[in-house]
């Protein structure tokens, strides 16, 4: 019987390309990969360059800069910095410091105080004696102080409906004027902790825009309110007992003669002194007018 005749096979020399053409197809991806990541977003780098070009190349804001400690008395002249025009000496004059800020106040905003303090005490003069109303004047401002427990319940900011009333007389007797008006709310010093109200801050100052949310609703103009909120750091009484902490909790509405004028607070001095004993001191205001009376504190 004849043998099988046994194919020899041959060696191939170009396996090797196989695995080239991996390998070369492997780094070709890895390049293109690489050279997606590095590539700059145009569009940003665009608007990062012309940001930063009109930042720097603005024109200065102040003719000077802000000195930072001591000036060097040299004899020299500053020169103009380049783009500003040289201004001569002779033009530059600062006006003279007169030895009293406060203006004089004029006679009509004297009448206008006066005659809006005639028309509260008339209106509230029940409430006056009872001690849950007082006035206070100036010549060119008046306050009315209404104890907090006519408006609101405690620890709230929610005007009682009782207190409606007593507000539309308000807001009738301010609509005839067009002074600025200042709603400022006042707390004792007892801590109050809620997710509504974190401090007496965040409650003095609802009290005092809730006033001012119902004066905008019985017609007077929005723009010559504001509120304001002093919390517990505003004390006219001692709060370590139970009367004075009653007359802490209050809502001033003030008057003022106009946009400038002035008033003192009266702050209770024991209090003032705990609080302010380990902060420094700073100079004193001196308020435009001395405050006169015009009913009995409250009791």
């Amino acid at each position: 019987m004849a043998r099988r005749k046994r194919i020899i096979e041959q060696d191939n020399h170009e396996r090797w390309l196989v695995s080239y053409a991996d390998f070369i197809t492997l780094l070709f991806a890895f390049f293109v990969v690489m050279y997606s990541v590095s590539t700059v977003n145009e569009g940003k780098y665009r608007v990062l360059s012309e940001t930063l070009e009109s930042v720097f190349s603005e024109t200065p804001r102040s003719i000077d800069p802000i000195q930072v400690g001591e000036l060097s008395l040299g004899e020299g002249e500053k020169s103009p910095r380049p783009g500003q025009p040289d201004i001569p000496k002779s033009e530059i004059e600062l006006p003279p410091i007169p030895e009293d800020s406060s203006a004089p106040v004029s006679e009509e905003t004297i009448r206008t105080i006066n005659d809006i303090s005639q028309q509260l005490t008339s209106t509230f003069s029940d409430m006056i004696d009872s001690g849950d109303v007082s006035i206070k004047q100036g010549d060119d401002w008046l306050e009315l102080e209404i104890k907090s427990n006519v408006l609101f319940l405690s620890g709230e900011s929610r005007l009682e409906n009782s207190a409606m009333p007593a507000i539309g007389k308000v807001a009738d007797i301010l609509r005839t004027s067009a002074n600025p008006i200042q709603v400022e709310g006042f707390t004792d010093n007892n801590p109050i902790n809620t997710s509504k109200f974190p401090s007496n801050w965040e409650l003095s100052a609802a009290r005092a825009a809730s006033v001012v949310h119902l004066l905008d609703r019985f017609g007077l103009d929005p723009g010559r309110m504001s509120a304001i909120g002093y919390g517990e750091y505003k004390p006219i009484a001692d709060n370590a007992t139970e009367d004075g902490r009653q007359k802490n909790r209050r809502v001033v509405l003030v008057v003022l003669g106009g946009d400038h004028s002035r008033r003192s607070l009266d702050i209770h001095n024991d209090i003032l002194l705990n609080n302010t004993a380990n902060t420094p001191t700073l100079p004193p205001v001196q308020a435009a007018t001395k405050p006169k009376q015009i009913s009995a504190p409250i009791q």
